[in-house]
Order: C-alpha cells, then sequence, then structure tokens
C-alpha cells in the first residue's frame, strides 16, 4: 500500500502583519502540521471551521489529540512573525 506524500514547500517567509492567511497558517502549525495542503493530505479529510468566521475550529493532532479554536482570532501580534508562510 503506498503513502501518500504531502505536496513539498518551494518556498517559505514569514509576515509583518496578521491577516486570514496568517491565521489560518497559525492554527495548522499549532496542531504540528505546515499548513491545510500537509493536513489534507495525512488525515485524508478536511478540518471543521466555524461557519460564521470560516477559521479552523478544530484539528487533530498527529499523536491523536485534539486541539479546539475560538470562532474570533488566536494569533496575536506579537506571534505573527513566528509563522511560515509556504509557497508551492
Amino acid at each position: 500500500m503506498a503513502v501518500a506524500v504531502a505536496q513539498e514547500p518551494k518556498g517559505m517567509t514569514r509576515p509583518k502583519r496578521w491577516s486570514e492567511e496568517v491565521e489560518e497558517n497559525y492554527r495548522f502549525q499549532l496542531a504540528g502540521y505546515r499548513d491545510a495542503v500537509e493536513y489534507t493530505s495525512i488525515k485524508k479529510d478536511e478540518p471543521n471551521r466555524w461557519p460564521e468566521t470560516g477559521y479552523v475550529k478544530k484539528l487533530q493532532r498527529k499523536d491523536g489529540l485534539y486541539y479546539y479554536y475560538n470562532r474570533s482570532r488566536e494569533c496575536e501580534d506579537k506571534d505573527v512573525h513566528r509563522t511560515k508562510m509556504y509557497t508551492y
């Protein structure tokens, strides 16, 4: 049985300001994934999202435990520069 391999990124940058894309990657990186691309390739499922905001609601970590997120912004200004933004 073949194991699916996540698409490898071609580059990485760090953001200077918060945006919804930064928020998205921040949530995936807290759970141990690069981004949504890696998560969906490993889990074979889309993440649960808040219907009001579209932000990720719940992610399963690689060890099987779950991260639960609020419907509002979680990535504080002090954490923005720590987030990695991948390009494919």
